[in-house]
Formats: structure tokens, sequence, C-alpha cells
């Protein structure tokens, strides 16, 4: 046997885990969170303490009211439909509200400049990407692709609603506020 049958065989037995999309989405948008969030409490220079005033929200204008209710609904059926067994009637009904409802939030995302005080910005980038990837999730399962669907509406939620979700707590952001008070 020679050593490079040795080390090929080795190799076959120590078997690294494959992360998934949504795994490495995760690993890099968590740290660079934390960084900005830290920076941003280092800068500010006192600790948040949880409080819920939802006036900002209420003084904010109606694209963000209607962007923020969407993504509120959109969580709160994503998380259902996460949890919920697949494949039945119920969660063909649910899916096509959570496709509805994640439509309205990125397609309202369009109408909020307040971040970059410019008609677009980076964020929407991620709003773009949404649009264009419902269509091809709900193609998927109609060709009878359930791991397609799964891969593509999963990977949705986590960055539109998750990761986006989280860097709208951002100190300083508008949900911020609503939030946390100093």
């Amino acid at each position: 046997m020679s050593p490079t049958d040795v080390s090929s065989r080795a190799r076959l037995l120590i078997r690294r885990p494959k992360l998934s999309r949504t795994a490495w989405t995760l690993l890099i948008a968590l740290p660079i969170y934390a960084g900005i969030s830290a920076l941003s409490l280092i800068e500010i220079g006192r600790l948040p303490r949880f409080r819920f005033d939802p006036t900002p929200l209420i003084e904010s204008g109606i694209a963000i009211q209607i962007h923020v209710a969407a993504a509120l609904t959109t969580l709160a059926i994503g998380i259902y439909l996460m949890v919920a067994p697949k494949g039945f009637r119920l969660h063909r009904t649910f899916g096509w509200a959570w496709v509805v409802s994640m439509a309205v939030t990125a397609g309202s995302s369009f109408f909020i400049s307040t971040l970059f005080q410019t008609s677009l910005g980076p964020i929407h980038a991620l709003s773009a990407w949404t649009m264009l990837g419902l269509p091809m999730g709900i193609a998927a399962i109609k060709r009878r692709d359930v791991a397609r669907h799964r891969k593509d509406m999963t990977n949705m939620f986590v960055g539109g609603m998750v990761i986006a979700g989280l860097f709208s707590l951002l100190p300083g952001r508008l949900m911020w506020h609503v939030f946390f008070a100093l």
C-alpha cells in the first residue's frame, strides 16, 4: 500500500460536516452584526435597556408602517411554516400567505430611503433578490422539486427575515428606538 493510498483513505474516514448556505450566511452575518452593534454601543457610551415604545413607529411614514407590518406577518408565518408539517393544504395556504407578505415586505422597502438618504441603498439589493427568488421557489415546487423549494424558501426566510431583521435592530435605527432606551 503506497503512502498516497493511506492519505486518501484517511481523508475519507475524517469527513468534515458540510455547512449549508443558511449556516454560512449566519456564520458570516452574526459576527458582522455583533461588531457593528458593539461599535455603535461604544460610541453611545451607555448600555441600553429593553423597553417597548411604539411611538417612533407610529410617527413614521406609511411606507415604513406597511413594511414593518408585512415583515412581522412574514416572520410569524415563516416560523410556523418552519416547524409545521409540510405537504398539507394548510402548509400550501400559509405558504401562499407567506409569499404575498414577503413580496409586500420586499416591495415596500423600495419606498423607504431613510438609511442612506437616497432612493436606493445596499439593502435594496436584498429586496430585489427576494422579488426574483420568490417566483423561483414557487416554480421549484410546481416542478415537484421539493429539495430546491425548501432550500430557496429557507434561504429567503433566513436572509430576508432573520438577518435583515437583526440589522433593523442596530443601535440608532428605528426598530432599535422602538425596543430599547438609553
